[in-house]
């Protein structure tokens, strides 16, 4: 496996594009993105588990429910989100909009929405510039580039990577495009033939792989679980969490099922994207300064290490200590008593590193002598790595967060303006 350019446009048989079309009027940024492919996909989603559940969650949920899609269409500048009737006959109307545009049914079409919720979504600005839209299409590194920066809201950074891998002899490429700063928690499942957990989180990933759908939602599943699901920012999961997979074929190879051998080749690369996704989304945490991980070893169970780490990870006084760079391990501890899961307080080691190092802070849950400038140094890097020992077991979990900064709240007291 290796990584190439291109994003979403590197496989065989995409296209992508962007423009502005001026859905917040206040932004003068491209904000309708259009991904299509040239040939029929295998298809397969997970999306938010909030109860509250965007416009476009609820018909890309349906148009997805039979594993098959050819295009996404997508906004940044407004959520759709607890629009009512109006809102859900918009997100409709965006899917037929592409759809007409391509002369293929609305139900291939799977939509996405990011921005702010309750404000009615202004269908007319989108209905105006489906022509533009559709002619920004290009199947190279700038149609991805155009829409990828539609689909972003307070992003400072590019969440985008390909990667090429081979079966069967034949070159698979899989490419993908994310979004998400705040809002972050994914807790995604699967649509009616499938399910995900926590974010406004968007991830559209693309491959010309040949694969069945139920081979390709497996896969996603799998990935999803061990990636976006241990991501979190700041706690709040969105009503517009959304990823989707389009596989069209074009690379020739057989078919894949789930008792492939090469379908583990192909899984261990998406579960390469995702990982990679997510570690950007979380170094790009909105005010974020530090990317932290936190990983628990020695667990009894999987879900039990998924469960402290995530409780670790989400606590607003461990986030602003990693700020601080205070090794303040107490609320380690603290946090991983209140995850509502069985572990030994009185066997727990806690270990800070980074790429200055690393320090003990925690042995068998008390203190244990350290260097105070030393941990300073290590919690002061840009990536630092909250190491927790159970003994207890053999599972071994990573959830992915960042820090708590002043302009986390700067950023969010003021998203509507």
């Amino acid at each position: 496996m290796k990584e190439i350019p291109g994003g979403v446009c590197a496989p065989k048989g995409f296209l992508a594009g962007g423009i502005r079309c001026g859905i917040k009027p206040s932004s003068q940024k491209k904000d309708l993105a259009l991904i299509y492919s040239n040939s029929f996909c295998s298809a397969a989603a997970m999306f938010t588990e909030n109860k509250v559940k965007a416009a476009s969650v609820l018909v890309s949920q349906e148009n997805i429910a039979d594993g098959k899609l050819r295009a996404i269409i997508a906004n940044s500048g407004n959520a759709n989100a607890c629009t009512g009737v109006d809102g859900l006959a918009a997100a409709k109307r965006m899917a037929r909009l592409a759809a007409d545009a391509f002369l293929i049914d609305p139900s291939e079409v799977a939509v996405a929405s990011t921005g702010v919720i309750g404000v009615p979504l202004p269908i007319n600005v989108i209905e105006n510039n489906i022509d533009a839209l559709k002619a920004s299409l290009r199947d190279d590194e700038q149609g991805h580039a155009d829409a990828l920066e539609a689909i972003m809201t307070t992003d400072i950074r590019k969440k985008e990577i390909a990667v090429e891998i081979e079966i069967e002899g034949k070159t698979v490429r899989i490419g993908a495009m994310a979004k998400g700063s705040g809002m972050i928690h994914p807790n995604m499942a699967a649509a009616k033939h499938a399910a995900a957990k926590h974010a406004t989180m968007l991830a559209f990933i693309t491959t010309d792989a040949s694969i069945l759908p139920s081979a390709l939602d497996t896969c996603l599943r799998r990935a999803v679980k061990k990636s976006f699901n241990r991501l979190t920012v700041d706690g709040d999961t969105s009503t517009n969490d959304m990823i989707v997979i389009l596989a069209n074929g074009e690379a020739g190879n057989q078919a894949l099922t789930e008792e492939s051998k090469d379908c583990k080749v192909f899984s261990k690369a998406l579960d390469y994207i995702c990982t990679t996704l997510t570690r950007m989304m979380a170094r790009d945490g909105e005010g974020a300064t530090k990317l932290v991980t936190v990983t628990v070893t020695g667990a009894e169970s999987e879900e039990t290490a998924e469960a402290l780490a995530k409780s670790v990870a989400s606590s607003s006084l461990v986030k602003a200590a990693c700020f601080g760079a205070d090794a303040n391990w107490g609320r380690v501890l603290c946090a991983m008593g209140y995850a509502g899961v069985n572990f030994n307080p009185d066997m727990t080691d806690v270990v800070f590193t980074s790429s200055a190092g690393e320090i003990n802070v925690c042995k068998n849950g008390q203190t244990v002598p350290f260097n105070e400038e030393k941990a300073k140094e290590i919690l002061s890097q840009e990536e630092i790595e909250i190491l927790i020992m159970l003994k207890e077991g053999k599972e071994k979990v990573s959830v992915w967060g960042c820090d708590l900064t002043y302009d986390y709240v700067k950023i969010n007291g003021d998203y509507r303006s």
